[in-house]
């Protein structure tokens, strides 16, 4: 009879363990989560103290291509005596065993790939809206999650925000009858990026290759290298990916919309001033749900109205965001932070506090603790559908034409909230003194989804169209086919 010394019992069930418990699982001292914040520009930065407020979370490496950036943040933890690693290179950080989850906060451009690496090197993750830059890799990106058995947090924080769940179990009780549309609004007062005559140089602090990784590598065309990479289609998605994509996951939430609308059309343009910027400055879009559509609007010119649908602005505010989900009996008006219920005379039914979703970072590591991905507040899959919105409203837009306000309201005549809609947005070119031969509109075609496929189908579906899903990537920071 064979004998099993201690030895060989220990390594057995070393081995048993190594298969049963991800690597990520393998927690440090005290049981500690030990977290890396890739990216730390603003929301990096605040990330970063949102994971330090997290009991038994230690933030212990910090990745950017900015030198400079990220020589500041590891003097922050260097003054606290906290021991952080740095790296300039996601692929090194990654290399890191001892590193349990990763926080993404980087470019769109680079969202979804690092989801994909990080989850293929076992790590959890926490990745910021919109979670991909366009529809084929954000798919990629769920299916690595759920292959690698990874807990994968999107950054639309407000489905933590204790105003809006209270909101969304009002709504379902039914209290205010059958919902019949949702409209998201996002008022965010921009200036104008500049034009460039050539060329600019990039700081010599920061790796332009490591920063372009899967778009393509081209002369810096603008000013600012940060932040208004989002006005860039090669890295960004305008402000319907940056801003947009909030309102509309906050609408799929209150209506529980859980996939994706049957069709959808968009239409705006980039008005005011002439600039480097690629994306339109103001953009209505609708998203044919066949339940309760949904509508988008994103207006960053500087003057706003005093009021729109019953909610009174104020001017003197930099931004302005909010969702009014129609019904039968009334409406929610709701935002980060809280909103009303209100019946049908504009009276106030009830109030929901709200407290911005503070608390998604740790719901992110409570799941990350317990191994089910049920408890995340985000996960992955519903912030991929609220991205792809963001995507095929871009994607019917850079597919349209100028058109007149005749010929839109021919195309939307069949909705009267769109209509409404495009009657406001029209008085908002106006209160900004666009000149009246300036306000003809691209208008982009209803293009059909099959939401199986994530493709478009139909006589609108043109190679322009299903070009947009995917895009050419930069070797080596190549998207792979199998994740």
């Amino acid at each position: 009879m064979n004998r099993m010394t201690r030895r060989r019992f220990i390594q057995g069930a070393s081995a048993t363990a190594g298969i049963l418990m991800p690597q990520a699982c393998v927690l440090g001292a005290n049981n500690d989560i030990r977290v890396a914040v890739v990216g730390v520009g603003i929301r990096g930065r605040g990330l970063v103290q949102q994971f330090r407020k997290v009991s038994g979370v230690r933030v212990v490496a910090l990745c950017d291509v900015d030198r400079k950036m990220l020589g500041e943040q590891a003097q922050q933890f260097k003054e606290r005596n906290e021991p952080v690693a740095t790296y300039t290179d996601v692929r090194k950080l990654l290399e890191d065993r001892s590193i349990d989850a990763v926080g993404i906060t980087t470019p769109n451009h680079w969202h979804a790939l690092m989801t994909i690496w990080a989850c293929q090197a076992g790590k959890d993750v926490y990745v910021e809206k919109p979670t991909s830059h366009n529809i084929w890799e954000g798919r990629q990106a769920v299916t690595a999650a759920h292959k690698h058995k990874r807990i994968v947090q999107a950054g639309t924080q407000n489905r933590s925000d204790v105003g809006l769940r209270a909101a969304v179990e009002y709504l379902r009780s039914g209290k205010l009858g059958k919902v019949l549309w949702a409209h998201g609004i996002w008022f965010q007062r921009r200036e104008s990026i500049g034009k460039v005559d050539g060329p600019q140089q990039v700081p010599s602090h920061i790796d332009y290759n490591l920063w372009t990784g899967p778009a393509p590598l081209k002369p810096l065309m603008r000013k600012n290298l940060h932040y208004d990479w989002n006005w860039d289609w090669s890295t960004g998605n305008g402000d319907m990916g940056n801003l947009g994509v909030h309102q509309l996951d906050d609408c799929r939430f209150l209506l529980g919309h859980t996939g994706l609308p049957s069709r959808v059309l968009s239409l705006g343009g980039r008005f005011g001033y002439v600039d480097d910027g690629q994306t339109p400055n103001t953009q209505l879009a609708i998203l044919d749900y066949n339940r309760a559509p949904i509508l988008i609007e994103i207006r960053t010119l500087p003057m706003v109205m005093e009021s729109y649908r019953g909610v009174r602005l104020d001017k003197t505010r930099l931004r302005r965001f909010f969702s009014v989900i129609r019904c039968e009996q009334g409406y929610l008006g709701v935002g980060r932070g809280g909103g009303w219920a209100y019946d049908l005379q504009g009276r106030k039914i009830r109030q929901f506090k709200g407290d911005g979703g503070a608390g998604h970072p740790a719901n992110f590591i409570k799941a990350v603790r317990s191994r089910k991905r049920s408890e995340l507040r985000a996960e992955l899959e519903q912030g991929h559908f609220s991205s792809v919105l963001c995507h095929v409203a871009n994607i019917s837009y850079r597919s349209g034409a100028r058109s007149s306000p005749r010929q839109v309201r021919d195309v939307i005549s069949s909705n009267p909230q769109s209509l409404e809609a495009f009657e406001s947005l029209r008085k908002h070119l106006e209160l900004n003194r666009v000149n009246r031969k300036d306000t003809s509109v691209v208008l982009g075609p209803w293009l059909r989804l099959d939401p199986r496929t994530e493709k478009f189908v139909g006589e609108t579906a043109t190679d322009r169209a299903n070009g947009l899903l995917t895009r050419e990537y930069r070797k080596p920071f190549v998207v792979p086919e199998k994740v």
